[in-house]
């Protein structure tokens, strides 16, 4: 199955509703989870990722996350991946209904073992019999490598280890593979040679970037892998999120402005911009605090 819907040029994996919302401190009521991702669905996006099934004592924000999923009001061609750790998540997930789950890991010894305790390569094994069970019943699987451009213990992420895992988790079966970068260290120079290495093994087409804006250079960085030939880009509704084991990471590239910029390219993303932004405007009001997506400002501003 192809990776991009026929009818955009950029598909867009909308990450709010869970790597946005796990950092947060205050617990968000059920009810407005669910509620943010059918705002979402509404704007066209076909990718969202709705929720983890990683342990609530590892992430008590998402400790609801069968109740989410079981509330959601699913469209026809939009996607409900779910993070899932292991096999235990993986059960959960099936559980609830899951029909997409994803998988995560890093290329960062270090940060790897700081965040699941585990060794790349022992994360990897985990991950083997998940990947069998979801062939065997028909789920697809996205798989996440974090840390591609910098790692807060280790620092510098040697690109070899990038593209070992990005090919990795291709050969044991995810249909596509988002390079992280965490912490958002990386620069579009930087940003573009990694994509071109790991599209070097790994098929363009089964590409995405996820970057984080921590030096204001995300949007910066996803026009740099644009032009190098990626088609799906991570971003999150109103720049939420950030990394929980990565201090002073901030959030997510927002998705107003993501959708801002491809539009401006002339490419098509399928998103109905100003329904986005009043969507990044209600969330960022229940989470008190003002937008981080300058393009949701500028809408706002001009009403």
């Amino acid at each position: 199955m192809s990776a991009r819907p026929a009818d955009v040029d950029v598909r867009i994996v909308e990450v709010g509703p869970r790597d946005g919302l796990q950092n947060e401190a205050a617990i968000v009521p059920t009810a407005e989870k669910i509620a943010l991702v059918d705002r979402l669905s509404a704007t066209g996006l076909r990718t969202i990722e709705a929720t983890s099934f990683v342990s609530p004592k590892w992430v008590p924000q998402l400790a609801d996350a069968a109740d989410v999923l079981a509330g959601i009001a699913r469209r026809d061609g939009v996607a409900y991946p779910v993070l899932v750790p292991n096999e235990t998540g993986y059960d959960r997930a099936r559980a609830a209904g899951a029909d997409e789950i994803a998988v995560f890991t890093a290329a960062s010894e270090a940060f790897n073992r700081r965040n699941i305790n585990a060794g790349i390569e022992a994360s990897l094994a985990r991950f083997a019999p998940v990947l069998a069970r979801a062939q065997a019943d028909g789920v697809r699987v996205r798989g996440y490598v974090s840390t591609v451009l910098g790692c807060p213990y280790q620092g510098e992420v040697p690109l070899a280890d990038v593209v070992r895992v990005a090919r990795a988790l291709h050969a044991m079966g995810c249909y596509e593979i988002s390079l992280g970068d965490t912490i958002g260290v990386g620069t579009p120079a930087r940003a573009r040679a990694m994509l071109r290495a790991v599209a070097d093994e790994v098929p363009m087409q089964a590409l995405a970037v996820h970057f984080h804006d921590t030096w204001g250079q995300a949007l910066a960085n996803v026009l740099a892998c644009i032009e190098a030939g990626v088609r799906v880009v991570d971003a999150a509704v109103a720049g939420t999120g950030g990394c929980p084991y990565a201090r002073g990471a901030s959030g997510n590239v927002a998705t107003e402005d993501v959708v801002y910029l491809l539009e401006g390219l002339g490419l098509r993303t399928g998103v109905d911009l100003p329904l986005l932004a009043q969507t990044g405007a209600w969330l960022s009001a229940r989470l008190g605090r003002e937008t981080g997506s300058k393009a949701g400002r500028a809408l706002a501003a001009s009403a």
